[in-house]
């Protein structure tokens, strides 16, 4: 039966779609009870609910579209879900831990949304690292639509959504991503979710006023304050707002006042930190309560009618979860898929190489890793190069100067050869730039970007740990972040110090899901860079500096088609007393080392971390039956330990030694040179560590 509302407050609202929406949530906090009866039968292992936000989120996705602009959610927000048209069957797969769950086959937590048909990206747990993925999905967006080669569907008025609450906006990754947002005018809609409590602290221990009052001091950004549980309120707003975000107008962020029914989570009980009085104001400002109000007193609904709706929609979720409690629940043995997958790289492609090329340095300007990422670049418009001072100058004075293209000299030309939009500056802010390029991959592009000193990585920890790392893995697969994150690393400088000069590749190694490389020299470079940006997962590709511009790691640039194999180490010298095994920096010094031997030394250049060479150590090893593993990192917890104890494992039969390690003393890296040359390893120390192997 047509309906008409008979109240100004709900004006141009279309009847059915308001009764189509009480419904939707009471179908979400019918959810959410229903989860919390199945964690009390250790049915559900975890709960955390959406409660208190319906009304905002299903009058936001009336003006958004599934599948075709872009959702960076958190996890309150399951009526959003709804809302988009996620059904409470598939909400419930995710909470019993179904393989059959579209979000993450039971790998994630409840309310870790994700969907790829309706472009819901992966969510991930640490609050607020979402913030930067979604500034870099939006510019993704953008750049695609400029690129109708990369995808003639793209949509040029895509709008990215990302929502957090309150308590998250202390983050300072939700501060750089505003940066990057207002700075590039990203068609970006910020909804804060304010319901009054991170956990258990209050807002005012939070911040120093409302986050719309903090934020309004950025040019650009669009602010709006509303009360959340006023669906006609939010529905009359989102309307305008993401109009004109279609529009062009820029960013706009939402501060909605939203109310916290339940506690936290499962595992919270808010009577512990709230009054009695308080709980009880929460209830009297329940959105759905207030939805149906308004509802029956605009004669849309007669109370009956709402009541109805009501034990539908339970009666809804109760069918919905006996029916996941049934469904298929994951193979054990299928736990560690899609933690990478090795890319499809000819085993003989290391072969093509004629050795014919132009004689190069690893690094700088004209050096094989330039030469590998223009090459890359012209073959992929995907491929875009990003990171501090990596761009040539800026673009009003680009016929003027000579261009920077990073301290090293590795991205020199590479703007004026393909443009701003692939070769491009970002804040100093490494989070921002590793977390962008996360947002990128999962538009569909093959972001490139540079962490300026490996000294400097840590800011950038969480998106490469949390993120990048784990996109494949949470979503079953049905996310990748193929992107390229090059790192100068490590020392041997003369005055580099501790800030220029440490190694710490074993930290990147123990995170499933990054790959790792690092070679040492300049054919190899190519190689493996060719190599990284065929990978679907993310890689980490180390640099060393000392080898940018040395002449023994010199080579001819390698062969259009020639690759290295992922995993794939090489001999550096061959030999029958002793396998040193190692790679970076310490190639050459073993080599060094070797020569003031009185013994056959065999050299492995394992030249990727993640995965390693174990077959090409364990034929060495089964012929020289003595190792020595050498690094420039620090012994303690080096990757060295790693080698040395899966030959204690897999090899003890071959050995008439014990495996030796060798590398930095447990300290810094200091900046007079002769206390770095104490502490870094050198080829005498080596030399002294292989002959106690020799000896034994």
């Amino acid at each position: 039966m047509a309906r008409t509302a008979a109240s100004k407050e709900l004006d141009g609202l279309n009847p059915s779609e308001l009764v189509e929406d009480f419904h939707r949530a009471c179908l979400s906090r019918s959810v959410d009870d229903r989860q919390i009866i199945l964690q009390r039968q250790g049915k559900v292992f975890f709960q955390i609910s959406g409660a208190g936000h319906e009304a905002l989120l299903l009058a936001l996705a009336r003006d958004l579209k599934p599948g075709y602009d872009w959702f960076f959610p958190y996890y309150r927000d399951q009526a959003l879900m709804i809302g988009l048209g996620m059904s409470p069957y598939q909400i419930l797969l995710q909470a019993v831990g179904s393989s059959e769950c579209p979000s993450s086959a039971g790998r994630q937590m409840p309310s870790h949304w994700g969907d790829r048909s309706m472009n819901v990206f992966t969510t991930s747990s640490p609050t607020g690292s979402q913030c930067l993925p979604a500034v870099g999905c939006a510019e993704g967006g953008r750049y695609i639509s400029a690129h109708p080669e990369i995808d003639a569907a793209a949509h040029p008025d895509e709008v990215t959504y990302m929502s957090i609450g309150e308590g998250a906006t202390s983050e300072g990754e939700f501060w750089e991503s505003l940066n990057t947002t207002c700075t590039l005018k990203l068609p970006m809609l910020y909804v804060v979710a304010d319901n009054g409590f991170a956990i258990s602290v209050p807002v005012k221990d939070q911040s120093p006023g409302p986050i719309s009052d903090l934020v309004s001091g950025f040019p650009g950004l669009r602010v709006e304050k509303v009360d959340g549980c006023d669906y006609a309120a939010v529905r009359k707003l989102g309307a305008d707002v993401i109009s004109g975000i279609r529009d062009g107008d820029g960013p706009c962020l939402i501060h909605a006042t939203v109310t916290r029914p339940y506690s936290h989570s499962g595992q919270d009980t808010q009577s512990k930190y709230r009054t009695q009085q308080e709980l009880e104001a929460e209830i009297e400002q329940d959105p759905i309560t207030r939805m149906e109000q308004t509802l029956v007193k605009a004669k849309v609904l007669s109370p009956d009618e709402a009541q109805e709706i009501r034990e539908d929609a339970k009666r809804a979720v109760a069918a919905a979860a006996k029916e996941a409690l049934a469904a298929k629940r994951p193979d054990p043995a299928d736990v560690t898929k899609n933690v990478f997958v090795m890319p499809n790289i000819d085993p003989d492609a290391e072969k093509a190489d004629t050795g014919e090329g132009e004689v190069v340095p690893m690094g700088g300007s004209g050096g094989a890793l330039s030469l590998a990422l223009a090459e890359i670049m012209e073959a992929d418009p995907r491929v875009r190069v990003f990171g501090e001072d990596v761009a040539d100058a800026p673009q009003e004075v680009l016929e003027e100067v000579e261009g920077k293209g990073g301290v090293f000299g590795t991205t020199h030309g590479l703007q004026r050869r393909f443009g701003v939009d692939r070769c491009f500056n970002t804040p100093l802010a490494e989070a921002n730039i590793v977390g962008r390029a996360v947002g990128q991959a999962a538009r569909g592009l093959r972001p490139a970007p540079e962490i300026q000193f490996f000294d400097y990585i840590w800011p950038a920890m969480t998106q490469i740990k949390s993120e990048a790392a784990t996109v494949r893995w949470r979503s079953n697969g049905t996310f990748t972040c193929p992107t390229v994150i090059r790192v100068p690393i490590g020392g041997y400088l003369k005055g580099g110090a501790i800030w220029h000069s440490q190694s710490g590749e074993s930290i990147f190694t123990h995170i499933p899901g990054l790959i790792v490389m690092f070679p040492s020299r300049a054919r190899d470079a190519a190689g493996l860079l060719r190599t990284a940006f065929q990978c679907e997962d993310p890689v980490l590709f180390l640099e060393h500096k000392h080898l940018i511009r040395q002449p023994y790691n010199r080579d001819p640039y390698p062969s259009d088609g020639y690759m290295i194999p992922l995993g794939r180490g090489d001999y550096v010298t061959r030999g029958s007393d002793l396998t040193i095994v190692t790679y970076g920096a310490t190639v050459e010094k073993s080599r060094l080392a070797a020569e003031k031997l009185d013994a056959s030394v065999e050299i492995i250049d394992l030249r990727c971390l993640v995965p390693w060479d174990q077959e090409l150590v364990a034929e060495s090893v089964a012929r020289t039956s003595r190792v020595l593993v050498v690094h420039e990192d620090i012994v303690t917890s080096g990757f060295g330990g790693e080698i040395a104890a899966w030959i204690g494992e897999n090899l003890f039969e071959h050995l008439d030694a014990p495996v030796s390690r060798h590398g930095a003393l447990d300290c810094h890296v200091a900046y007079e040179p002769t206390l770095e040359d104490a502490i870094l390893p050198n080829p005498d120390r080596i030399a002294e560590a292989a002959r106690k192997v020799l000896e034994y």
